[in-house]
């Protein structure tokens, strides 16, 4: 199967995450990830500048020293040819996809401290004479504060692998002794010519607890009740989905993130309403058992009043990813998927609760447990509900969102009249649509024509449409999904799903759902 499309595990414990001596909050995963690019992206650029301030330094000479022959490459030219190799070796090293971030960001010191030892040979074999013996800042230090900056190690490991890059000029000046000094006092001699290295390394180290201090802020905020967040994996119209775990449990679970101002809540009193109106909707959506809708395993708000889902885990992907890569869908296949999505549905109109965002995004594929194509209807959290309630307005439309995505939008929607369960009728059947021909019901360049289209145009017959052929009982029951009055429509979704099941097309099977999902795998492995 394809990977997870929402969440698996990520400890605040497992590898990949630093967290400093006594604290056993962990940066996250993602931010360590980031800062492995970074360093690949700095690692880059030293093997430019090697290269460069080689060239540039024997142009200058030539400037300096007109008429004089050239001097031949030096030792120092060999150092920073060896250096600039090894910088693009480990650029390689650190792009390559799928490695753990905390392995790499100690390889990183480990680049860092050969950086130093590689500037102090250049700089000693390049200046053998006793009139540079003066303290000075070096390169080395520069190296120490870009690495305290970008490598978020903790902060002791930081102290070691600077120190030890800042003692890479007096090891150089004792070992190469090109200065005709007596190792003892060329140490001696290194120490105090190179203190502001030293100066710099404790500084590298107040950057670094700083930087740690930060990505741990970060992990402490995406705390979510008994879930820690992890890596971003999706970021949509109405918030951003987290992998997550449970603290406690191990369990793998998806969060999904909705901040007030995101539904127009831009003032004290819209942000009560809006957090008072997301509990109502996801204590009913928390009640819908049927196995082909998302579960729903907690909700909540944090402090900062970020709304918070967490959901299953689920592989496979959804509708639109399936047919934007692999095209339009046999009508075995639609049937197949429409039925289940039909099943989610039914369970929440009974309960008063209508989606009102139907769309290929929102309905996910994959495999649960030995099923293959196992459909899961998703963003159960916003729903309205038509029991009417004195307070029965939704979420999104209580401060002022349209809710609904335009090009699957019933008629009645856009025109903001009452919706019932014929509305997700009506969104099921643009998704048969797209699910047959790849295409949308209709085309238009902006929102306003696609809801006008939505309003007053005929949808072409999807065999039309799609140049292909699909079977006259399954055109016939879209096209009634399709019809401008909701009283024209199937009047529930159990009835569309016995028209579905009356259709003389041969189902589709758990072998065929299984091949196509190795076979895709397989390609997907090969690439």
């Amino acid at each position: 199967m394809p990977p997870p499309e929402l969440i698996g595990p990520q400890p605040p414990t497992t590898p990949g995450a630093i967290a400093s001596r006594g604290s056993a909050r962990a940066i996250p995963t993602d931010l360590l990830r980031e800062a492995s690019k970074r360093l690949a992206i700095m690692a880059l650029m030293a093997a430019v500048l090697w290269i460069l301030g080689t060239v540039l330094w024997h142009a200058t000479w030539f400037y300096f020293h007109p008429g004089q022959p050239w001097r031949g490459l030096a030792a120092p030219d060999a150092i920073a040819a060896i250096s600039a190799a090894s910088s693009l070796g480990f650029f390689v090293y650190m792009r390559k996809p799928g490695r753990n971030p905390d392995p790499l960001l100690r390889v990183g010191l480990i680049y860092m401290v050969a950086t130093c030892l590689a500037i102090a040979l250049v700089m000693h074999v390049g200046l053998p004479t006793t009139e540079s013996l003066q303290p000075q800042i070096s390169w080395i230090g520069v190296v120490l504060l870009m690495f305290a900056a970008i490598v978020p190690v903790a902060p002791r490991e930081m102290l070691v692998a600077s120190l030890i890059g800042a003692s890479m000029s007096p090891l150089a000046m004792m070992v190469t002794n090109v200065h005709g000094l007596a190792p003892l006092e060329a140490l001696t001699t290194g120490m105090l010519m190179h203190y502001p290295d030293f100066l710099l390394a404790g500084v590298a180290v107040v950057i670094s607890r700083v930087v740690t201090r930060l990505g741990q802020q970060v992990s402490k905020a995406r705390e979510m009740g008994a879930y820690q967040l992890g890596d971003l994996l999706k970021r949509g119209g109405m918030g951003e989905i987290y992998k997550a775990t449970h603290r406690m449990l191990a369990r793998p679970a998806a969060i999904k993130l909705i901040r007030p101002e995101m539904l127009g809540a831009q003032d004290e009193d819209k942000g009560e309403l809006t957090v008072k109106r997301f509990r109502r909707e996801a204590e009913a959506a928390a009640n819908l058992r049927c196995p082909h809708t998302v579960e729903l395993f907690d909700f909540g708000v944090t402090d900062d009043q970020t709304l918070y889902f967490v959901m299953e885990l689920l592989e496979g992907m959804d509708l639109e990813s399936l047919v934007r890569e692999h095209g339009p869908l046999p009508a075995a296949r639609v049937i197949h998927i429409l039925r289940q999505a039909c099943e989610s549905l039914e369970e929440a109109h009974s309960q008063g609760l209508i989606h009102r965002d139907i769309k290929p995004a929102n309905i996910h594929v994959g495999r649960v447990g030995m099923q293959h194509d196992f459909v899961k209807v998703l963003d159960f959290g916003l729903v309205k509900s038509v029991k009417g309630e004195r307070d029965g307005d939704s979420l999104a439309t209580a401060v002022g969102r349209t809710p609904g995505t335009p090009a699957y939008m019933a008629p009645e929607m856009a025109l903001g009249e009452q919706v019932d369960a014929r509305s997700d009728i009506y969104a099921l059947g643009c998704v048969a649509y797209f699910l047959l021909t790849g295409k949308l019901v209709f085309d238009a360049e902006n929102t306003f024509q696609m809801v006008a289209k939505h309003l007053r145009n005929q949808p072409v017959p999807p065999s039309v449409r799609a140049g292909v052929e699909v079977s006259h009982a399954l055109e016939d029951v879209v096209l009634s999904c399709l019809a401008k009055k909701p009283e024209d429509r199937p009047p529930s979704a159990a009835a569309l799903s016995r028209s579905l099941d009356s259709i003389n097309v041969a189902a589709w099977s758990q072998e065929q759902a299984a091949d196509w999902w190795t076979r895709t795998q397989s390609a997907s492995a090969a690439q």
